[in-house]
Formats: structure tokens, sequence, C-alpha cells
């Protein structure tokens, strides 16, 4: 764990304390401001372990966590953390893991009820006498035990964001084992679902002992489950440096490198000549693989991971094995192109549709090759087999189906400096834009309520307009937005009037608080502030954080039919515990022909790489570039961000 990680943490962990003691609210406050400040910077804070006037230079950093942090450098422990160690019991601190339930509500549990763990909430709340604490009506009882499920359902499923990086060590590694030929990630990760319940590696090698000595053997792997030539399954530690994952556990400082999330990873060797056939089958999904079968049979045909056969009517065992010849199995495409099919993309395989579109699209191309063929005066051309890469991306099919991918995003419209909560200058910012080729970078620091991410008053954003004009007249080879992320309060009004959005390039109005309304006043906080024509962008609709907060849940119909009426974009937030709009919401706006923009919430420079998570839940929901503000070119974006409702 990086020094910068450890002290983000513990920072984190004595504002959560403090909170639950009743502490003053603004020291913990800028503990958690510290504490986003460390996990954002780029360099090793330790550096500046003798430089104490250089660390105070830092945003949120004051003299007295400066002297923690130095403490913490010099002796790896901090006092007032151990003080509020003995005060808090560990238990209590986990309880802040349940969706929903915050500081306050804690400290009744565990003061007035004597809950000291999960444990002791259960039985509180089976008792029934949780029912005479402060603060614990029904209605609020239930709340809670959904959300205790839900944490709990969480628990056994790891985050896209975190799970994925684990998968590319694991294929990066495997590729470079001797006779390894082909290596790809599979299951539910290559689909793109916004959590993962375990791991699928697929390997392609003439010897597959080596291979899976070499997957047991990881670095990261915590745990043998099954050891075989072909067959494989581990469990593997999740580093917290992969993701912002909270260790909190009853270790403490003495926590050893390799605690924390583990995930089940699975590995299966298979023949080179049923590589594609094998890909298929273990991305799934099995309702996906289910459709394929029924079709299959339909045209006398079988299929499975080994590949596509003819039905010869025997049941005893299966083709392979018995010598039979499949017509297609080295690749996907051809697989699918045999049954009638163009290749799927795998965040399509949902068995939602994706048959048909399929099919229509296969015979729309044949019977352009054969116009095509016709004028030519000659015949059919060949594909060859493809490759995957040992980075786990396989070089895809050509993909009929259009989806955006990364490279089709030209612009970020969600950015933060640090006038609020951000860790870059609006110089920085729009340096690091420029970088990833982009024309257009939006800064939408945040409003005047979100006061524990430092937004901006009225008087202070009007002096950040001008901040941002300044260093959009000075710079070359992107166009800086003067913009904001304006909450969305809970009667909907906008957090600034309109005089003052009319300032704005960019407004993205966002729900941060009040995120346990009931549905009805929910959709109608969000309808009223997609009306306010002002606003360009609705963002991160629902306020979700994944397996940690269930956030709103509106009326999506009629979201989305307000916000096409208005023409308003949905926003898929990127960030892998936000993913909000989700897959589902997006495949109904793409639907009802709403425009969606897919923005990185920028806070610190690796948060652009979360662009990968955002496009794959945009492919999920089948959206295509023409329909997402951030693959427009300049002229377009500019033109509609100032004629929006205006």
């Amino acid at each position: 764990m990086s020094i910068n990680q450890a002290l983000a943490e513990r920072l984190t962990l004595i504002a959560k304390m403090q909170e639950l003691l009743g502490m003053d609210r603004f020291r913990a406050i800028s503990n958690e401001r510290a504490a986003r400040t460390i996990e954002g910077l780029s360099f090793d804070i330790a550096t500046l372990a003798d430089k104490r006037d250089e660390l105070l230079k830092l945003e949120g950093i004051g003299p007295r966590i400066a002297d923690k942090i130095i403490e913490f450098i010099a002796t790896g422990r901090m006092a007032e953390l151990d003080e509020l160690r003995a005060q808090v019991p560990p238990g209590v601190v986990e309880l802040l893991s349940i969706p929903g339930l915050g500081p306050k509500t804690a400290a009744v549990l565990w003061k007035q009820g004597g809950v000291t763990d999960l444990a002791g909430l259960k039985r509180l709340i089976a008792s029934g006498d949780i029912l005479k604490l402060p603060r614990m009506g029904e209605k609020s009882v239930e709340r809670l035990k959904e959300a205790i499920a839900l944490a709990e359902a969480g628990s056994r499923r790891l985050p896209l964001g975190l799970a994925l990086p684990v998968a590319l060590r694991f294929v990066e590694r495997l590729g470079k084992v001797p006779g390894v030929e082909q290596v790809a990630y599979a299951g539910s990760l290559r689909r793109g679902k916004d959590t993962i319940g375990d791991i699928d590696i697929l390997v392609s090698t003439e010897d597959p002992r080596t291979a899976s000595e070499a997957f047991r053997g990881m670095p990261e792997v915590r745990q043998v489950l099954a050891a075989g030539e072909t067959r494989s399954s581990v469990i593997a530690a999740v580093s917290p440096e992969l993701g912002r994952w909270e260790l909190e556990g009853r270790e403490g400082d003495e926590a050893p490198a390799h605690s924390g999330p583990t995930v089940q990873v699975d590995l299966r060797v298979v023949p080179r000549e049923s590589w594609g056939a094998a890909l298929l089958y273990f991305t799934g999904s099995k309702e996906h693989n289910i459709e394929l079968r029924e079709r299959a049979l339909s045209m006398g045909l079988t299929l499975n991971e080994y590949g596509l056969f003819p039905e010869d009517g025997a049941t005893d065992e299966p083709p392979q094995k018995r010598g039979i010849k499949p017509v297609a199995s080295a690749t996907e495409e051809e697989v699918y192109h045999r049954l009638g099919l163009a290749w799927i993309p795998p965040e399509m395989r949902e068995n939602q549709g994706e048959i048909r579109w399929a099919q229509a699209a296969f015979e729309k191309a044949a019977a352009g090759s054969r116009r095509t063929a016709a004028r030519a005066g000659s015949g059919s051309a060949s594909r060859g087999r493809k490759t995957v890469s040992a980075a786990g991306k396989a070089p895809e099919p050509h993909d009929e189906a259009g989806l955006v991918r990364i490279g089709d995003i030209r612009a970020e419209l969600h950015a933060h400096t640090t006038a609020s909560d951000g860790s870059m200058s609006i110089a920085d910012l729009a340096e690091a834009a420029r970088r990833r080729g982009f024309h257009t970078i939006a800064v939408t620091d945040h409003s005047r309520s979100s006061a524990i991410a430092n937004g901006l008053s009225i008087e202070r954003l009007e002096v950040h307009i001008d901040a941002v004009r300044r260093a959009a007249a000075a710079t070359r080879g992107i166009t800086i937005l003067a913009g904001s992320e304006v909450d969305i309060l809970a009667d909907g009004k906008l957090d600034y009037p309109d005089k003052v959005l009319k300032q704005l390039d960019v407004v993205v109005a966002s729900p941060h608080t009040a995120l346990a309304q009931d549905p009805a006043a929910a959709t109608e906080r969000l309808l009223r502030a997609i009306a306010n024509p002002y606003v360009h962008i609705l963002g991160h609709p629902t306020g979700r954080l994944i397996n940690r907060r269930a956030g709103l849940s509106p009326d999506m119909a009629k979201v989305i039919a307000a916000a096409k009426q208005h023409n308003v974009a949905l926003e898929i937030n990127a960030h892998w515990l936000r993913l909000d709009l989700r897959d589902t919401h997006v495949r109904a706006a793409v639907e009802a022909g709403c425009l969606i923009a897919i923005d990185c919430d920028v806070h610190a420079p690796e948060d652009f790489d979360n662009i990968t998570f955002g496009v794959l839940t945009a492919r999920r929901g089948w959206l295509r570039p023409e329909q997402c503000i951030n693959c427009w070119d300049a002229d377009r974006l500019h033109a509609w961000l100032r004629n929006k409702g205006r």
C-alpha cells in the first residue's frame, strides 16, 4: 500500500470516528477533504516529510493535519487515531458501510442500543427493540433492513472498476508464459457488468500444465481452490491501490499488506481450434447462450464450448469426443456467421433483442456482399483467424452495431478543480484533457450547497468564471468552458438562481442529498430540474454508489421523456462506483432518442481513465456515437451548448 493511500485511509477513518463521537463536524470535514487531496496526488507525499511549508500549500492541508502527516511518515502511527480507536469499537465504524446508515444513526444504535457490530444490529432488529430508539420508526427500520441486504449482497460481488485491473494483471502475466498462444478474460467482466461475481480467464496453449501452474502461482493468489491442467480456481487479493477502497479491518495499523477484498478467479485452458467457441460460451450470458443453442438446433446443429457441430441425434457422448468435426469453432465471428448472425459485441449479449438485431444485420450485410460481388463479377472474401492480445482486449471483429468506443470520446463535460474538491488547477486540467486528444473540457466545480466538497458561493463562482475565461483565452489546442455541477435541492430547485446559471457555458445538475426520497418525490424533483432552460446535463441521476448506496428510484420513463422534450442530456457518470445512468436506463434513453453524456467526473488526473467503465456501460445500453454529445465535433457540441432550450 502506498503512503498516500495509507494516509488517506487513516484520515478518513479519523473523520468517521469524530462524527460517531459527535465531535466538531468541521474537523471531520477537514480530515475528509485532506484525505481526498492526498489520495489524488500524483507524487509520494513522503517526499514532503521535512518540508512542512510545502505540505501547507496543498489544498485542504492545515497545520494540524500537516503534523499528523509528518507524524505518520516518521512513526507509522497517528496518536489521534489511536485515541479515537480506544473510544469507538471497530464494528461500529464498519456499520457505516451499510448504505444510508450515517454517523448520527450509527451513534444512536451504539450508544443507546448497545450495537457494536452488524451481528448486534441484526439482533436488535429481530427483537423489535430497535423501535424504542430515537430516529427508528417502522419505515426507517424497513429501509435499514433493505440496506443491510444490499450491503451483504454487494460484499459478494466486486465493482467492475476493481475487478478489471485484477483480470488485466492475470492476463498480462499469462500472456508472457512460454507456450501460451491466446489469453483473454471472459464472463460478466467482458460483458461490462457493473459488478462481478468472479473472474473467468481463458488460455489456449500446447502446454496446459505450465500455464496452469503459472496461474496458480500469481502474486495475488491467496488460496488455491482447485488445481488441474485445464481447470484451476483461486482466491485473489484485490489491491486497494487499484481503486478507492477503504480498508477498515480490525487489524488496524498492523493489517497485513494482503488484507482487503478478494475475488475468485477461474482459469480454463482450451484447445486452439476451439478458442472462438469457448470465448463465446464463457462470455455468456447464460440466457444469450441458450438462445444460440436453440437457434443451432433449429438449423440441425449443436453448439457447446468446443464448437458448432452437425446434430446427429447421438446423446451418449459430446460430439467432440466422438471425433465429429465442428463446422465453426476457431473464432466467435465464424460461429455467429454460421448461425446466420452478425458478430454481437459482448456488452449486448443479455438476450435483450440482440439475436434479432444480429440476424437482420447479417442479412443486410449478406445482401450488400451479393450486390458488390455481382458488380465486381467475383466471389467472396476470406476472413483470417482472429487472435487475442496478452493485454486481454481481443481485437474484435467488425462491429456492425456501431456502438460507441473509447476513441469516439472527444470532450469531458464534468470536471472539478482545486476551486472545489478537485486536485488540479484549471490549466492542469485542460492540459490533461488536451493530452487525451479532447477538443473541449468543461470546468464544473461544485455549487454552494455542497459544503463538504467546498462548493462555491455565488461570489466565488463569479471570480472562478473569470479565472476560467482567462485560462481559456491563454490556452491553445483545447476549448475550456466555464460551468458548474449544480446541486438539485430536495424540492427540485437548483442551487443557483437563473441569473447566475445563464452566465455558464455548461450546467450539470446533479442530486447529492436527500437520496432516500420516495419515488414520486424523486421523480418530481428531477423533472423540475430538467425543465430549467439553463440545464444541459442531468448528472448521475439516481445518486447511487454501487454496493454502498441505492440512491433515488425515480420513474425513469418520465425522466427520459422530459429530458428528450427539453433537449437535456442524461449523464453516464463513468466513475466505477457510480455508473449512473446504469445500463438499463441507458438502453431506455437510447430507444427514446434521448441525448447521452459520458463523463468521468474528473477530480484527479487518473479519473480520466474511468472512461473505460462509462463506455462499457454505454455499450451495454446500445449507445452509438451520434447520440452521445461527448462524441460530437467541437462545432456541433458548442452550438448545442449555446442554443439548448434558449
